[in-house]
Parts: structure tokens; sequence; C-alpha cells
């Protein structure tokens, strides 16, 4: 199965169908239906090739519905990004600006959106609760393990309840031990 290409249909007998989204040197970035985003060694004599009539029959399939389609890339953004939904910035700060300015005064100011700024603390809170998940979820990490890493996480959010300021909406702020109460 050496030099297939992105876009290539396979199946697996465990994980269904698939399509190759990358090729690497020796092992393919495979979505599969049943089994998510797997590496499998270009050499793996359970990857299969659908055949072209087997593609036509898959091309002549029903596309999914507009709730499908979405219930798809939600399952999909949640698993691998964390995006959990929406994070409005408070209106007061809707097209403001953070300056930041050095002790030297011969040296210029910065300024940076504040919607820019708003945009990696969202990123930076969503990548933790990924990093959460991962821990929680890890099989070989000892529930000790589990619980020493969870109480760095717990204090990262609390470190950052200083930004709580720029979210529109209550649900959405940091909350550190205090608020797990």
């Amino acid at each position: 199965m050496d030099n297939l290409q992105a876009g290539t249909i396979v199946s697996h007998f465990r994980y269904g169908e698939g399509v190759i989204f990358k090729a690497n040197l020796t092992s393919y970035d495979i979505i599969f239906e049943h089994g998510g985003k797997l590496q499998m060694s270009k050499s793996n004599p359970d990857i299969q090739v659908v055949s072209e009539s087997e593609k036509k029959e898959i091309e002549n399939k029903p596309a999914l519905n507009l709730g499908e389609l979405e219930e798809l890339v939600t399952y999909i953004l949640e698993k691998y990004n964390g995006i959990t939904h929406k994070v409005e910035l408070g209106s007061k700060w809707t097209g403001g600006t953070m300056t930041l300015q050095p002790a030297n005064k011969e040296l210029k100011p910065k300024e940076i959106p504040v919607e820019a700024f708003f945009h990696k603390i969202v990123m930076l809170r969503d990548r933790l609760r990924v990093l959460e998940q991962q821990i929680n979820s890890h099989p070989k990490l000892s529930d000790e393990d589990k619980v020493n890493m969870q109480q760095y996480i717990t204090r990262s959010y609390g470190s950052l309840t200083t930004f709580n300021v720029l979210f529109a909406n209550k649900e959405d702020y940091f909350v550190g031990q205090k608020g797990e109460e």
C-alpha cells in the first residue's frame, strides 16, 4: 500500500471506511468512520484501497443532511480541538485595544486589539480543557498521577481568573479551586 495519495478511500476490517488525509514517509494519517483519526503504517496489510466500483457506490450514497453534518463537525471539533461553544467577548470591549507601555518612555508602546487578545485567552482555555480530558482518560497514568496533574490545571484556571472581565457570560469564566465547591 505504498504511495497512496491524500483523498484515497480505504477500508479496514475494524475501523470501516476511511480517507487518507496525509501521506507521511512511512505512514498514512487516515480518518475512519468508526475509529476517528489514526496513523497507520504504509505496510499495514489491513488497509485495503476501495475499488473504483465500490468508490462509485459510495459516491452515489445520499449526502448527509444539515443536522447530521452539524453533529459530525461538532463531534470532530470537540474531540480534537476542544472547541465547545462560541465564547462571546463582553460588549464593552468590542473594538477596543490594549496598550502595553514599556517602562522606558523612549520605546514605543504596543497596541493589541482586544478581540485578538481575547481569542488567545479562549484558545488557552480550550487547550487546558483538552489537556484535562487527555489526562483523565490516559490509560497508563495512575489515579494519583491524574489527581496531581489535575491540581496543576485547576491552579492554572485560578491564575487566569483576572481575564474573566473580558467574557460576556459568567458561565465562560475561569474558575479556580474556590469555585469548585
